[in-house]
């Protein structure tokens, strides 16, 4: 495989990370900037010249980019995209109102449904049905398609989505009527169903559509306007972007299913904790990456993150699940929580302590900053308690100012509450701890796992500060700290493998499979899912397609996936379907059903070129490697207070050093804490496995 020089780029809603991976000379720079919210392009710039100047790389030397952001669900959960007109089937103005026509919360006789993303004045009908078999019925009226249309734009939506019923089964009338469109408002932004979300179920289908249409204007300006950028800097490889599934995608997708990009920044870091998963022969892992605004939580089984078919976005509660609103876009299943860094600490009404979920943000930061912050957060939490260094906070780029982190918790916290400004700090800490570690229990217990048995891969900037007292919640006895794991998601784009998912829905049932028609959907989603990877520079020759189908049993409202191996789609694909169906059930079950049909609902394939293999050697000229000893300070730990506290230098520790604690490690981008009873061990890749001892 030919030896390449790529950038990893992770926009978040404090820091916009950056790892630069010289496989020609096995060697990774890293890096971190402040986000720059009003126009994330100016802090990616700045980023990239600063780290290919550090690896005394030429942009023009780059071999390419990857890109992940939260740009796409912080548009839809602040609802700030653009304004969107809905154009759909004659009779089902009211889709995105209507639901599934459940309410999420029973009791709740003032409960609140998300808003949504198409009001009712811009959502347009036009004759024409097809039926679920994808017989024409009413053929399109494409003069009323043209009315609707104008009306619309007129009325000053920015973007259009085109979803008709049953369009799954046949697309020929929402394929038109994005033609008729084209022609008639050449550039104008239009999303039809069948392109972000070829899938049964309406509801699901239309919100998908709209998102995609909510997002696309944003998200086209802000892509483009960063590749025009990025290329007058000189660079010559392709941009590229992560996926919300954890594959890499070309920058087309960006411009014409945003939505897809979700999760992008999260599933990187789910990508990373299973690459550090599988470099310690962990099996079963919890990925936990806290950054600055937010917490991620991901499990991991065999080194493979768990996937979903769908995603909840901009929930109305947080952890209520129907609260929000659903898409159908692939995405690695985890959990987030509005526990960051920068997550703002305040008294309620009661008088008691909370923090989050908003956030300082970057702009202007948690007090300790210095930027103009005067609400504490977590950070500041984190610097009084000792676990941060006022004079290494980014290896030394930025000074904490301590003092005023002191003073306004006096101020907005320790005397309201009728405490002092230690409880107050070591509260903070305490409660986003546990707000974690409530949020992980529920995650991991709807599964049916239990978190004793995993270990805890912790990453981002705050993750390794907080790991030792998640895992002490949740009573895990090992942690990993990787070596740069203030940016491992960044690093996490460069060690995906190019993939994408394709997915069609034909409804039948095993004893009706029309082969043939099987044959032609599997063609053509292969055909598609190439034409994406070749286009985000794979190699055809290289590709791998694995096949999957989602079955039930008639009648049944949910389906379960199968896998279906590629040389099954034979004469015999009915028999083979049935003994994998029925295995799958039994085992999620316990039973089958023998005098019931059954059905498959659609028909997947996941395509993906090799992963890439990338040596962890760290280097840079921000890394200190002098002696691994850096002094002593306070750190205040439950149970314990204040005690002296040894203070490393991470850079300086080698394979086979072993630490006791208590213990605060310090490298450029992230800081590990831990307590008395934890000890450190450095392997041989340099990442440090802490083993905490809970006695009997």
């Amino acid at each position: 495989m030919k030896k390449r020089i790529r950038v990893g780029v992770d926009v978040g809603g404090t820091f916009t990370d950056f790892v630069l991976v010289d496989e020609k000379r096995d060697i990774i720079f890293t890096g971190k900037q402040l986000t720059t919210p009003k126009d994330p392009s100016l802090a990616i710039c700045e980023g990239v010249a600063r780290i290919t100047r550090e690896a005394g790389v030429e942009m023009a030397g780059l071999d390419g980019i990857v890109h992940g952001t939260t740009l796409v669900t912080n548009t839809l959960i602040e609802r700030d995209g653009a304004t969107i007109g809905l154009i759909t089937t004659e009779g089902f103005r009211d889709v995105l109102e209507v639901g599934h026509e459940m309410r999420y919360d029973l009791y709740d006789l003032f409960m609140e449904k998300p808003v949504p993303l198409a009001d009712r004045p811009r959502r347009k009908t036009v004759t024409e049905r097809i039926n679920a078999m994808g017989d024409v019925l009413k053929p399109l009226d494409e003069d009323g398609l043209k009315k609707a249309a104008q009306e619309l734009i007129d009325g000053g939506v920015e973007a259009i989505a085109i979803c008709f019923i049953s369009a799954y089964a046949n697309p020929a009338h929402e394929e038109r009527a994005a033609a008729i469109l084209a022609e008639a408002h050449p550039g104008f932004p239009v999303t039809i169903s069948t392109v972000v979300a070829p899938e049964i179920r309406e509801y699901e289908r239309t919100c998908t559509a709209a998102a995609n249409a909510y997002v696309l204007p944003l998200m086209r300006r802000y892509i483009n306007d960063l590749r025009d950028k990025l290329m007058d800097m000189g660079l010559s490889g392709p941009l590229n972007v992560m996926l919300s599934g954890g594959g890499i995608a070309s920058l087309r997708v960006a411009q014409e299913a945003p939505i897809q990009m979700i999760e992008s920044g999260p599933a990187a870091g789910a990508i990373s904790g299973a690459y550090y998963g599988k470099l310690t022969d962990s099996d079963r892992v919890i990925a936990f990456d806290m950054g600055g605004t937010t917490a991620k939580m991901c499990l991991i089984e065999n080194g493979e993150p768990e996937h979903s078919k769908t995603f909840e976005a901009g929930r109305v509660r947080r952890f209520r699940q129907g609260s929000g609103i659903p898409l159908k876009v692939p995405v690695i299943d985890l959990i987030e929580i509005g526990a960051g860094g920068g997550s703002i600490a305040r008294l309620d009404r009661m008088g008691l302590l909370k923090v989050g979920p908003d956030s300082a943000s970057s702009e202007p930061g948690p007090v300790c900053y210095g930027r103009g912050g005067e609400e504490p957060t977590v950070t500041d939490a984190d610097l009084v308690l000792g676990y941060l260094s006022p004079d290494y906070f980014l290896g030394g780029e930025m000074s904490l100012d301590i003092e005023g982190v002191k003073k306004a918790v006096d101020k907005k916290l320790a005397t309201p509450g009728n405490m002092d400004v230690t409880r107050a700090v070591s509260g903070i800490h305490a409660v986003v701890n546990n707000n974690m570690a409530a949020a992980t229990r529920r995650y991991i217990a709807e599964k049916g796992r239990d978190p004793r048995k995993y270990t805890l891969v912790a990453t981002g900037g705050a993750g390794p500060v907080h790991a030792y007292g998640l895992a002490k919640e949740l009573k895990i006895e090992r942690i990993i700290a990787p070596l740069g794991a203030g940016v491992s998601s960044a690093l996490g784009f460069l060690i995906a493998a190019p993939a994408t998912d394709a997915v069609r829905s034909y409804v039948t049932r095993l004893d009706q499979i029309d082969l043939d028609h099987v044959r032609g959907l599997f063609a053509d989603m292969e055909r598609e899912a190439t034409e994406q990877l070749v286009e985000a520079g794979g190699n055809p020759d290289t590709i791998t397609v694995k096949y999957r189908v989602e079955m039930r049993y008639v009648g049944q409202g949910f389906e379960i996936e199968v896998a279906l191996p590629k040389e099954a789609v034979a004469d015999s694909l009915g028999a083979a379907l049935k003994q994998q169906f029925l295995d799958k059930y039994n085992a999620l079950f316990g039973r089958v059903i023998s005098d019931v049909p059954i059905e498959v609902v659609s028909w997947r394939i996941t395509a993906s070129g090799p992963t890439p293999n990338i040596q962890l050697q760290f280097e840079g000229q921000q890394i200190d490697r002098s002696s691994a000893e850096k002094g002593e300070r306070m750190a205040h730990f439950p149970d314990e207070g204040y005690v002296p506290t040894k203070v490393y230098n991470r850079y300086g520790l080698a394979p086979g050093t072993v630490v006791p604690g208590p213990a605060v490690i310090e490298e450029r981008e992230s800081t590990v804490v831990a307590g008395p009873d934890a000890t450190i061990t450095v392997d041989d890749h340099l990442n440090l496995i802490i083993d905490i001892d809970y006695g009997q």
